[in-house]
């Protein structure tokens, strides 16, 4: 039976700003053997599938320095010091200036539990509609455009949508609309 380690030390490597890089040491219930491991701990994220009137997505595209390539995602970000609801309305206003109604919570992932201590929670908000402008982060460049909700499974088949988290929160809403 898979037993939870002994936790002998745990400190902050580095200090990211956004997140922190920390070393933890544990002992290893089967071997009792210490092991070394590296974690990354952050806040958690959101992602918001924004849904107009016509059954089409606000989604978004912007580069990404990871993978060096744009990509097709949802709007979606960091909670800083509010609750993740409230996160995910403002990330979406800023990144595509939509707002809108009957926000649902549909579910959250831990991104990675080898290395992650966060989750990212999922929202739909039904009927948004454009009401500002972007108010973009100084390093974020992001083109904003509309998908009928009918083409995101062919997207993600053909590799189109390729963010992980992006095609876990399409996975809440199509398992949520086939129970409707």
């Amino acid at each position: 039976m898979i037993k939870e380690w002994e936790l002998i030390e745990s400190n902050i490597d580095r200090d990211y700003n956004v997140f922190k890089v920390k070393t933890v040491q544990a002992i290893s219930p089967r071997t009792n053997n210490t092991g070394r491991f590296y974690t990354i701990e952050t806040n958690d994220w959101v992602n918001i599938i924004p849904v107009t009137e016509n059954q089409e997505i606000v989604m978004i595209k912007q580069y990404r320095h990871g993978s060096q390539k744009v990509t097709l995602e949802i709007p979606g970000g960091l909670v800083d010091d509010e609750h993740h609801r409230e996160a995910a309305l403002r990330e979406l206003l800023e990144e595509t200036g939509y707002a809108g109604e009957n926000v649902q919570y549909l579910g959250a992932v831990n991104p990675n539990p080898a290395i992650f201590n966060n989750l990212c929670h999922t929202y739909l908000v039904d009927k948004v509609r454009k009401v500002s402008g972007k108010n973009l982060d100084p390093n974020e460049d992001i083109d904003v455009i509309h998908i009928p909700v009918s083409e995101i499974p062919s997207l993600i088949e053909k590799g189109i949508i390729t963010h992980a988290l992006v095609v876990v929160a399409f996975h809440f809403y199509f398992s949520k609309a086939s129970r409707s």
